[in-house]
């Protein structure tokens, strides 16, 4: 298993490592469990020591050229197994955490090295996640160990495929698909609940001693939905998040609020929007650009590396706009927010964003573990990395109403209050300096932007020249 890791990690992180890291990185894993253990590095070789007494020395690995990734993963696991039992024998701390206490350890301990976002996931985490998306989401139901044959019905969401079909708490599921579910095996009958939105899977259900089939069709998780409002002429969409649906929604609701005429401006509304699925961040910037590229990402493995383009039309028909961002707004949602503003369709409004500029792979690991591993980096349309950095918007509404409003008449003016800082932004290249990206960010703080403040926001929307002078110089 964490061979298996390992050669995903030396093929396919962001950041490259040897298997000599990965071995002395995971045995400081040991050393955050057990604190009495030391880890020494010298001259080639590896040493743990338990106080003044040395458990283990060996030379550390390495990967010759044209050997496999596998190949040097399985070495350098090899050697850390080594070192793990000899750790076990001697220090009742790392046996009291137990086998899969080290392994996590070790992940974690790796992980700390390369980048914030990459992290084991055990394998009880993994099942519970894989029982909640196919059963809760696909089809409404959870289901728990029962007595006796089968599993039993748990919860049930309302308006859910289950509840439509006339399912209850307490009903029992004694087969899916045909397949007899042993007792106390909630985990196996969520393997069997998983497939395609839009499949059907069939339900052998017992409810007072009486059996009946009950057939069900697999949705996709509904989200939170796209909503849209008119205010002054403005018409604001709302984006909570990046779902399959939302380049659908938000095109929808644009083009629904044009054939009622259109409205003079669009501001779109990402504050606290956590992101989701890049091909959608992609998918919504199209809405409202022509051909060019979106964004691209980069990163060692050359399937990571890909260039993400708009191919028009503009479905706004170039009506003026605005985005609209905070301290919460991250991934796919700074993506946006950077790609409009890059290829000059929107002004940014609010607070600096989040920052994060990476993305992960999920890593399937044989004990039914996963590693969610960074491995590519998100570079915006202009050329600069999103990754610790977020996005500078043109007018900043950190300073509160007044001070968002005098920003407003500076811009007004001619005056670009937010200029130098975007320049600088525009201008930065990987790998940033953290002094560099701490500095832009404070020229504007990120912050959870008030309602309040949607004013500013439309008032700039409202004043094509204004916005014009709120977009990267």
């Amino acid at each position: 298993m964490l061979g298996a890791g390992f050669a995903a990690i030396l093929e396919r992180h962001l950041e490259a490592a040897t298997p000599a890291d990965l071995l002395v990185w995971s045995l400081t894993g040991m050393t955050q469990i057990d604190p009495e253990l030391t880890v020494h590095r010298l001259a080639g070789r590896v040493q743990l020591r338990l106080g003044d007494r040395t458990l283990l020395a060996r030379d550390v690995p390495t990967r010759s050229e044209g050997e496999s990734f596998a190949a040097a993963g399985g070495a350098a696991a090899d050697r850390l197994t080594l070192f793990q039992q000899a750790g076990w024998g001697a220090s009742v701390t790392l046996r009291a955490a137990g086998a899969s206490g080290l392994i996590k350890h070790s992940f974690e301990a790796i992980f700390s090295h390369l980048d914030p976002f990459s992290r084991y996931i055990t394998p009880e985490e993994a099942q519970a996640a894989r029982e909640r998306r196919t059963g809760e989401a696909g089809l409404g139901l959870r289901l728990a160990p029962g007595r006796g044959s089968g599993t039993v019905i748990a919860a049930i969401t309302q308006g859910g495929p289950a509840s439509e079909a006339g399912l209850i708490v307490g009903d029992r599921v004694l087969a899916i698909d045909g397949v007899a579910l042993r007792p106390r095996d909630a985990a196996g009958a969520a393997g069997l609940l998983e497939g395609a939105a839009g499949s059907d899977v069939v339900l052998l259900v017992e409810r007072n001693r009486r059996r009946r089939e009950v057939t069900l069709r697999r949705v996709l998780p509904p989200g939170r939905p796209v909503t849209a409002e008119r205010v002054d002429d403005v018409l604001i969409i709302r984006v909570p998040s990046f779902t399959a649906h939302t380049e659908r929604q938000v095109a929808a609701a644009l083009l629904g609020a044009i054939s009622q005429g259109a409205p003079k401006a669009v501001l779109l509304d990402l504050r606290g929007n956590r992101g989701g699925l890049l091909s959608q961040a992609a998918a919504v910037s199209d809405i409202f650009l022509g051909a060019g590229e979106a964004f691209r990402t980069l990163g060692r493995h050359p399937e990571a590396s890909r260039i993400y383009i708009t191919g028009g039309p503009d479905l706004a028909a170039g009506l003026p706009m605005v985005v609209l961002v905070d301290g919460r707004t991250a991934s796919s949602a700074e993506i946006v927010a950077a790609t409009l503003s890059d290829r000059r369709r929107a002004a940014v409004v609010g607070t600096s964003t989040t920052g994060k500029g990476l993305v992960q792979l999920v890593v399937p690991l044989p004990d039914g573990g996963e590693l969610l591993m960074s491995w590519s980096r998100l570079i915006m349309p202009n050329g600069w990395p999103l990754q610790g950095v977020g996005v500078v918007p043109g007018l900043c509404t950190d300073g509160g109403p007044v001070a968002a409003a005098q920003a407003l008449g500076r811009l007004r003016q001619g005056d670009r209050p937010m200029g130098e800082a975007q320049s600088r932004q525009q201008a930065l290249r990987h790998p940033v300096d953290p002094a560099e990206a701490e500095a832009l960010r404070a020229a504007c703080p990120p912050g959870e932007m008030p309602e309040a403040d949607l004013a500013v926001a439309r008032a700039l929307a409202l004043d094509p020249a204004a916005e014009a002078m709120a977009l990267p110089p």
